[in-house]
């Protein structure tokens, strides 16, 4: 929308619509962001750069600067109009305090207001304030300043002039209540992650980030004229592009705003992100089945207007077009309706027949414009439907007949009795001695071990074919029982626990890295569903006389040999697990009484990808400057 159609309505006390109290945001807080964990915590910067962020979609805001203060203080600061400060015409107080304490007070819930607005859960800044220790809020408008402040959501005292200015904006300043929340610590890089995202969906926004609370200051601006061009070419940096030109189009239909930024490269995985009014869309929805649909169709009629698909030969599959692709498919429409497990997904049924054609009528015609790039593109999509085909007899191999049964299960997987998947649980093991004390030392009831032997195939670099043909890959996905890729399903899973137990070298963590980027690629729900963890054998046995201790960091370690000191001691370096006998491995690393396992989550699908083809990809520059960046992180490593 542009400036002159908003100031037909003007932002003012009477465009804040009031819905709902605030007196259950203090006694139910995960309700309104979540969790009191980090999660809920650095949500609360997101609410208020949200509003910042609604107020740039209108053409009113070009900067957003968030600092993190000591002491966990946040300020937050736009140049947008500032929030109305006028009496509302119902209640007896400015609508500042209005929005400050009143859930879902705001400009964005009348489209008189805001036509498009973001926020996961829309609760406004009125939640931030009743989750806060104290906040304070300046707005400068009609060339003056004002001033209030509230502890606890409860206002001080009225909003004050203090002073005059010549411009406007708001800025809000909050300490998060530690009364509420477990840890008051915001992370620089969770919030970077957001704000870059927000840079990259908003194009031209200039939003700053600033930590304060060392000596040394960090600082970081991001601003993307290319908006979600850029973002497709900063995730296709790492890999290898098949053509330069990043495919791109927007329109405006029906109040909606689409915009979709395509770019192949010679990976074999497609990477395709979906947000709606901002929010990172993780489990996909009408738009992202809108954006396939046509993709699918507009690809296989090119291929067979340019006889690249001759009259008998049959359709490319959706699989085989996407193989390679990175795509953005960003939209913003009037009203939201989110649905499934964590309200990312995209419910609005419109959506889908808006993208699809618009999808359709777009890249048909950049393809008829720009042949050379449609050729590549149809190319690689009939190369990998010919490796679809071969993967097929491959992949027939690996179905299971019936999920709850051991017909047809690898001969290496020692099985546990149990029929049970939500009480089943097996350990990949690394090699076959230690795979040995594995099957010895487990609970044969609910324990199963599949050894591997050596390192499996890096799955970031084959095709599925390819793939399906490596032994340890085959039998991996056998005992699994959940397939692959497309023909996944989860509910099929033998096993509730997969937990993967390697060495403690650097063999140990690349083949736990390998395992990782396989089920990233083709078994992600795995990952999803908090399915995957790490085992964590211990490092260290210390023992003094008939004592034993067994010790998982060095840090635990000093502290052992500070409390009972070094005289008289042994102490064991565990390099392998194959160093335990089935008694230890049982004890230290097996016992559900004692044992301690890492679950695998994935909270930046984005992040993720890009780590994945960092570390598995051909490039080996971004894998060495990763490794320089992050090698002070690591610990335990022999070389």
């Amino acid at each position: 929308m542009t400036k002159e159609e908003f100031n037909h309505s003007e932002y003012d006390a009477d465009q804040i619509q009031v819905l709902e109290g605030l007196e259950a945001v203090r006694k139910r807080p995960g309700m309104y962001i979540g969790s009191t964990g980090p999660k809920g915590l650095h949500h609360l910067v997101y609410e208020v750069v949200d509003n910042s962020i609604d107020e740039a979609l209108v053409g009113y805001c070009k900067n957003i600067e968030v600092t993190v203060e000591p002491g966990n203080v946040v300020t937050i600061t736009d140049d947008g109009r500032g929030i109305p400060i006028s009496p509302h015409p119902k209640l007896e107080k400015t609508a500042v305090e209005i929005v400050m304490t009143v859930l879902h007070a705001g400009g964005k819930f009348d489209s008189e207001g805001y036509k498009v607005s973001g926020g996961l859960h829309g609760v406004g800044v009125s939640v931030v304030n009743a989750l806060s220790k104290w906040l304070e809020v300046e707005v400068k408008r009609n060339n003056k300043l004002y001033h209030q402040r509230y502890e606890r959501g409860i206002p001080t005292k009225e909003l004050t002039e203090i002073g005059e200015s010549n411009n406007s904006g708001t800025k809000i300043r909050f300490k998060p209540d530690p009364e509420i929340f477990d840890i008051v610590e915001f992370k620089y890089s969770t919030l970077i992650k957001r704000l870059r995202e927000l840079a990259y969906l908003n194009k031209g926004i200039k939003i700053e980030l600033k930590d304060e609370r060392t000596d040394e200051e960090k600082h970081d601006i991001f601003q993307y004229e290319g908006g979600i061009i850029s973002f497709v070419k900063n995730l296709n940096e790492k890999k290898d592009p098949i053509h330069e030109e990043v495919i791109y189009f927007e329109e405006e239909i029906e109040d909606n705003h689409i915009e979709i930024a395509i770019q192949y490269n010679e990976s074999y995985v497609d990477s395709i992100f979906t947000f709606a009014n901002n929010i990172n869309t993780h489990e996909g929805g009408t738009h992202l089945s809108g954006f396939k649909s046509a993709l699918t169709r507009t690809v296989n009629d090119y291929a067979r207007r340019k006889n690249h698909l001759k009259e008998d030969d049959p359709n490319l599959s959706g699989d085989d077009i996407r193989e390679g692709i990175v795509a953005i498919v960003n939209v913003k429409l009037t009203d939201p309706q989110f649905e499934g497990q964590t309200k990312t997904k995209l419910g609005n049924s419109e959506m889908r027949g808006i993208v699809d054609s618009m999808v359709s009528e777009n890249l048909n015609n950049f393809l008829e414009q720009n042949p050379k790039i449609g050729s590549i593109v149809v190319q690689k999509a009939i190369k990998a439907a010919q490796a679809r085909k071969a993967a097929k007899k491959a992949r027939e191999l690996t179905r299971r007949k019936n999920a709850l049964t051991s017909t047809a299960l690898p001969g290496k997987l020692a099985d546990c009795s149990s029929r049970d998947p939500e009480e089943s649980e097996i350990y990949i093991v690394e090699g076959d001695s230690a795979g040995g004390s594995a099957k010895q030392g487990r609970d044969r009831e609910f324990q199963a071990i599949l050894p591997l032997k050596g390192k499996i195939l890096n799955v970031e670099k084959a095709r599925l074919n390819r793939i399906l043909n490596n032994n340890e890959i085959r039998a991996l996905i056998t005992a699994l029982g959940t397939g692959i890729a497309d023909e996944f399903d989860i509910s099929k899973a033998r096993y509730k626990k997969v937990i993967i137990m390697t060495d403690a070298d650097v063999d140990g963590a690349h083949i736990r890295t390998l395992l990782l980027t396989f089920f990233y690629r083709y078994m992600r729900p795995l990952l999803e569903a908090g399915n995957i963890y790490i085992a964590q054998p211990p490092l260290y046995k210390v023992s003094r006389g008939r004592k034993e201790y067994y010790i998982y960091n060095d840090r635990k370690l000093d502290e052992l040999l500070n409390d009972i000191g070094r005289k008289g001691i042994s102490m064991q370096r565990y390099k392998g697990l194959g160093e335990m006998n089935p008694g230890q491995l049982w004890k230290t690393t097996m016992d559900p009484e004692n044992r301690t396992l890492l679950k695998v989550q994935i909270e930046d699908a984005v992040m993720a990808d890009e780590v994945f083809t960092t570390l598995m990809g051909d490039k080996v520059a971004p894998r060495r400057e990763f490794i320089q960046q992050h090698a002070k992180e690591a610990r335990n490593i022999d070389i």
